[in-house]
């Protein structure tokens, strides 16, 4: 055997003191909608991006589809690569919805939190019956009508059409049986509202002016639940605040982390 191969690991210490930042994807995209994010706060942070099971380059859970499982595989995720060291977790939407299931099972995990155009709240059952009338479309239709449909309610009417492309792009890129599964997760998930009183990090709550999907009346509640929070509305932008408004959306994540 080789002497070198026989030798025990070297002790090692690596110095970075930048906060680690994780972005989990909005409804129905993957990590590639952080783009400008990685561009822009790569400096501030070191940043990590993930696709959700199914979205992008991971493969599908084979475990009925769930949050709480997403952000059991968010966790065992960070483990493998930060050990126990916590993260800022931010998450956009249904990204959201996985943060806070984050959050309610893991919450070591955490050194602080950022909500973006997402609600705690579960599903009304209108908006059961909706995410069920989508699931329906795709499996007849596939991905292209939803994205008629969704797409002109993500962004504000002067959203840069740029943004808008790429989006679609995103959209249409998905695995439609992804795209089934994660309306169910998201239909079934729990009401999260509790896990906000909980929480004791620092948190910045971000909402487009302009959010259709989850206004800014949702981010307000959330913010006023919250012990330790930055509210954050970014003027005439709509849901997908990240892709629509990089700037500001970047700066207020840049400013809230200088904080920590």
């Amino acid at each position: 055997m080789n002497s070198r191969d026989a030798a025990p690991p070297l002790a090692w210490d690596l110095f970075d003191e930048r906060p680690i930042l994780v972005f989990l994807h909005a409804f129905p995209f993957d990590r590639r909608m952080w783009r400008r994010q990685v561009e822009d706060l790569s400096e501030s942070a070191r940043v990590l991006i993930l696709d959700f099971p199914g979205f992008g380059e991971s493969a599908e859970a084979t475990a009925p589809p769930s949050l709480d499982a997403w952000a059991d595989l968010v966790e065992t995720t960070l483990d493998r690569l930060l050990g126990d060291e916590p993260a800022v977790i931010c998450g956009l939407s249904m990204g959201g919805y996985v943060a806070l299931r984050l959050a309610a099972r893991h919450p070591g995990r955490l050194e602080a939190l950022i909500l973006a155009d997402t609600r705690a709240g579960a599903d009304s059952p209108e908006g059961v019956d909706a995410r069920n009338l989508a699931i329906a479309e795709i499996r007849f239709n596939g991905l292209a009508p939803l994205a008629d449909q969704l797409l002109p309610r993500l962004f504000s009417p002067d959203a840069d059409p740029e943004a808008v492309d790429f989006a679609r792009e995103l959209m249409l890129a998905q695995d439609p049986a992804a795209v089934i599964a994660a309306l169910a997760a998201m239909r079934d998930r729990p009401d999260s509202t509790p896990v906000l009183e909980d929480l004791h990090v620092p948190a910045l709550v971000i909402v487009g002016a302009n959010d259709e999907l989850t206004p800014p009346a949702e981010a307000e509640a959330m913010a006023r639940q919250l012990e330790d929070a930055w509210l954050i509305k970014i003027p005439a932008t709509g849901h997908l605040s990240n892709l629509e408004a990089p700037v500001p959306f970047n700066m207020a994540i840049k400013g809230f982390l200088e904080t920590l």
